[in-house]
């Protein structure tokens, strides 16, 4: 149960105080010029602002408002997406540091540091993507798979909440979602044996509400008032895609946290890998692994899920973002798969629309069947069985595009509802990848496979696309040296925002793509841009501070950027006074 500190249980609806984040302010946030109130700058994911003060004639004016150094002697990678509120910035840091600043002097107002034990392990770096607001709350995951809610004001914990276990690989780093009262929020640890998740939580106390799990044959809950679980289904089918145990320590971690819509009234959560990376252990489909999982919040039910990639054995986790936009009279959902496809998929159904390439090589599948919605599998492009190869100790060795760190992977993508494109940071790489033998170990890697990421051509290795959902076509590309790990924010003044590891926020054309404007932050942007007004000023910040997953996991790639310094600091800009 939650511990809850000097707050009582009044609704929302009935708080006197002006700063407190309601249901309708999130709901409306992607379009208030004043506010960032949810990570994707709005539920839904578009990353869309509708302020045109700083707009691709005036950009070339824009200069630093002010930066805040996260200090501290660790930086390791800042993936993070400030908040803006109530003239607060609220940013969150690695190692589980959140900092709430002063909006108009880029003072520090307080900071929490998380205690942090010494056996944590992340697969991915010690980062952390953002909070959510609500009430008087600002809410966050930490690495060691706790939410921890503090006073916007004070930064005094109001409740503290374990969700896991991080001994046995439970891990947390993405942004809580709130969507219809309920504080939403998934879990990390794919590469560790444990089993995906979404869980429903009161924001203000931190009570369960209801889980549901994203591995087909475990129970769902719902809770009542004094904590206690109620079954409430298996999801989907026991044995049905999993033949054998491995259900039982399946993966499928939803660790890019969700989206939501209020038109469709559904969250839709993203599902990565299943566990362990050998494809030959799990015959089978492997439900609801590498999926796109859309939930019923009020009841925790699974309403439809469409499944990117079956029987996955590249890693190509389907956690990416799914983006709700409209097109022809209808609501859709546009996601940029690791795996390297494109889907277009009915918000409301979960029926395929389309499906194409969004990188220039894929050789695990030929193309999606737009007809059953699966993928034409290249047999080839699949490694090998380890018990039918030399001593059962590795199976054939294959060149599998895109690399595991995907085609797309954290970096949020950004939709124009004035251009009706979708800004995509890509990345062209590939792998030799080869399985071997594994046994599940509580806390331990559990993968059976052996890889090494290579760069697939001389000149580039990340690409700024932007893509046209109707007809698949990419309308312009920018290339970039190093690998593009930083998220994409789009506006209604024609431009297009996004940091590269080099260390520059750039804006650039919505159109053309031609840039127009380039800052250098002193170190690597992995983080998505924000930007806000505030009186008759708008602002753009951006998080700088390289790492992630490319230095730890890249192979020859990592080796071709450590060059790139770390960093900790959150940079705004706004145009220049006349």
């Amino acid at each position: 149960m939650g511990i809850l500190v000097g707050l009582g249980l009044a609704s929302l609806a009935q708080a006197a105080d002006v700063g407190n984040v309601t249901n309708a302010m999130l709901d409306s946030t992607a379009k208030n010029p004043a506010s960032v109130l949810s990570f994707g700058m709005g539920t839904q994911g578009q990353r869309y602002s509708p302020l045109t003060q700083i707009n691709d004639k005036t950009v070339a004016k824009l200069v630093p408002a002010w930066s805040f150094s996260f200090g501290g002697e660790k930086q390791r990678g800042q993936e993070s997406q400030p908040l803006i509120h109530n003239g607060k910035m609220f940013v969150t840091a690695s190692y589980s540091r959140i900092f709430a600043v002063d909006l108009k002097t880029g003072a520090k107002l307080w900071k929490y540091e998380h205690r942090l034990p010494d056996g944590i392990m992340p697969c991915c770096d010690v980062v952390n993507r953002g909070a959510a607001l609500y009430g008087n709350l600002v809410i966050f995951g930490t690495l060691d798979a706790y939410l921890v809610a503090l006073d916007q004001n004070t930064g005094k914990i109001v409740w503290k909440e374990k969700v896991d276990d991080y001994a046995a690989g439970y891990s947390m780093t993405a942004a809580p979602l709130i969507a219809e009262g309920l504080l939403l929020t998934g879990v990390s640890g794919g590469e560790f044996g444990i089993v995906g998740r979404v869980e429903a939580r009161n924001p203000m106390t931190g009570d369960l509400v209801w889980s549901r799990p994203t591995v087909e044959g475990h129970m769902g809950h719902r809770y009542d008032k004094d904590g206690k679980a109620i079954d409430n289904g298996v999801s989907g089918t026991a044995n049905k895609t999993w033949p054998g145990d491995l259900w039982k320590t399946g993966g499928a971690s939803t660790w890019m946290g969700g989206t939501y819509d209020p038109q469709t009234k559904l969250a839709y959560f993203g599902t990565g890998n299943p566990a362990p990376w050998n494809s030959h252990l799990r015959p089978g489909d492997n439900l609801y692994s590498s999926s796109t999982v859309a939930l019923d919040v009020k009841t925790g039910q699974i309403k439809w899920a469409y499944q990117n990639t079956p029987n996955d054995a590249w890693d190509f986790d389907g956690a990416n973002e799914f983006v709700t936009f409209d097109m022809d009279g209808k609501r859709y959902g546009g996601k940029a798969d690791r795996n390297g496809f494109f889907y277009v998929i009915d918000a409301n159904t979960g029926k395929l629309q389309n499906a194409f390439p969004f990188v220039k090589k894929i050789t695990w599948a030929s193309s999606i069947d737009l007809k059953t919605g699966r993928p034409n599998f290249i047999a080839a492009g699949r490694p090998g069985d380890p018990t039918k190869g030399e001593e059962g100790k590795k199976g054939t060795t294959v060149f599998a595009a895109p690399a595991f760190l995907g085609a797309k992977n954290q970096m949020p993508m950004a939709y124009s509802p004035q251009t009706k494109l979708f800004y995509v940071p890509a990345n062209e790489w590939g792998m030799d990848i080869w399985n071997e033998p594994i046994s599940y170990k509580k806390g331990g890697a559990f993968l059976g496979a052996g890889f090494t990421i290579k760069p697939l051509f001389d000149d580039y290795i990340g690409a700024m696309r932007a893509v046209d959902p109707k007809t698949g076509k990419i309308v312009w590309e920018i290339k970039n040296n190093a690998p593009l790990w930083g998220g994409v924010m789009s506006t209604a003044g024609n431009l297009v925002f996004y940091g590269t590891p080099e260390g520059f926020l750039k804006a650039v054309d919505a159109k053309t793509g031609k840039e127009l404007w380039k800052f250098q932050t002193g170190s690597g942007v992995v983080a998505p841009p924000v930007t806000w007004q505030d009186g008759d000023t708008q602002y753009v910040a951006v998080v700088s501070g390289w790492g992630g997953a490319v230095p730890l996991w890249g192979g020859e790639v990592a080796k071709k950027v450590n060059f790139l310094e770390q960093g900790g600091s959150v940079w705004v800009f706004k145009l220049a006074s006349k």
